[in-house]
């Protein structure tokens, strides 16, 4: 998604409101996500981090997914025909899976780094009633997303992109979070039906990337690079891998007090999240590569860039667990390199959208729509029979 922006001139006419709701897609859910994934995956580390920080970082997310919910509804309220139009654009549509996984990841804070201030009842109240709704939505975009795909658009071949993993890794988020609230409900059918549920979660998405991902290396193996706007966009792919092995460490972890027989889920952790891990790294390497290769040819700045940050968050949290299980210090500085990565990301990404804001609040314009720079789909047509 590329959000351009250029200073208005200045005339004599009288001022016009630059910037309104109508600009604020879905895709506006990126810095909620790619921010609070900072504060947990800090939490996580086998090192200590500061803990104001990390507060502060997580309520820097929860004040960001309360202002984007209220320009998204007014989106809503307001500009419907906008709205409509995002859900009927292919390259529009994928990224209401953020919705999801904004309302997950701020709720894992809350759990995880929120306490702290909250309290953990509050904490515990919050972060389920987050998750509750990121559940629903995530489980809705999974399921709209691709039905969309299905009726109302045919992509040409060779157009499959990273950002078609957006709706269908939601779940996901939600099958790593929901471990964590086990230990919390009443011991018997709650918990095992929380666990149960979360790793069903984990095989929905997981199945579901593996649809898509073959498709996606494919377009770039018979079609080249992907335009330079979409190079970050590569780095989408980091997030399944990541927050599955993820998941499947935190569906381990609460085994004991909800599954008959915990052991074989730490088994799987270890047998699943190893080689996932692998893969994640090799994938690294080449989406580092092509977007290295990306910035020597002008890449510009745009949304996708936040791909730099919640994936590769996902991958802390899945070295970090894996650390803790295995305790081996490779595993333990793999995490903590990884999340330098991600606060050096956070750091320059979040700068650069802090400059665009201003430059729209202060009278930039939006010269680019974002649904525009994905690869073009044909539209699908109703058969004889259908019409």
């Amino acid at each position: 998604m590329v959000t351009a922006v250029h200073a208005r001139p200045r005339a004599s006419a009288p001022a016009v409101r630059p910037v309104s709701s109508r600009h604020v897609g879905p895709q506006w859910y990126a810095p909620v996500m790619g921010t609070a994934i900072v504060a947990v995956a800090g939490a996580a580390l086998p090192v200590p981090v500061p803990g104001p920080a990390l507060v502060t970082v997580w309520a820097v997310s929860a004040v960001l997914l309360v202002l984007v919910a209220a320009a998204r509804a007014a989106h809503w309220a307001y500009h419907r025909d906008q709205a409509r139009a995002h859900l009927l654009d292919l390259s529009v549509a994928p990224f209401y899976g953020c919705l999801s996984m904004a309302l997950l990841s701020v709720g894992t804070g809350t759990l995880t780094v929120g306490s702290r201030v909250t309290g953990e009842s509050a904490a515990v109240a919050i972060a389920a009633g987050l998750f509750a709704a990121g559940t629903v939505t995530g489980l809705a975009a999974a399921v709209a997303v691709p039905y969309l795909m299905i009726v109302r658009h045919r992509p040409a071949p060779g157009t499959a992109s990273p950002v078609w993993l957006l709706p269908v890794v939601a779940p996901m988020v939600g099958a790593s979070f929901g471990p964590l609230l086990v230990p919390r409900l009443p011991p018997g059918q709650w918990r095992a039906a929380l666990l149960l549920g979360s790793l069903g979660m984990f095989g929905l998405s997981l199945l579901a990337t593996l649809l898509i991902l073959p498709l996606v290396f494919a377009r770039l193996v018979h079609h080249g690079p992907l335009p330079l706007a979409l190079t970050p966009s590569l780095f989408l792919v980091l997030g399944p891998l990541g927050q599955s092995t993820t998941a499947v460490g935190n569906a381990a972890d609460a085994a004991g007090s909800a599954a008959a027989h915990p052991r074989g889920f730490g088994a799987f952790a270890l047998l699943y999240g190893v080689p996932v891990t692998g893969f994640a790294l090799l994938w690294l390497a080449l989406a580092g590569a092509l977007v290295v290769r990306a910035v020597r040819r002008g890449m510009p700045f745009s949304m996708t860039w936040w791909a730099f940050t919640f994936p590769v968050g996902t991958c802390v949290l899945g070295a970090a667990s894996l650390a803790d299980r295995t305790g081996l210090a490779a595993l333990a500085w793999l995490a903590v390199l990884l999340y330098g990565l991600l606060v050096t990301a956070w750091a320059v990404v979040g700068f650069r959208t802090v400059c665009v804001v201003r430059a729209l609040l202060g009278g930039g314009t939006v010269i680019a729509e974002p649904a525009r720079v994905a690869a073009p789909v044909e539209p699908r047509t109703a058969a004889p029979a259908e019409r």
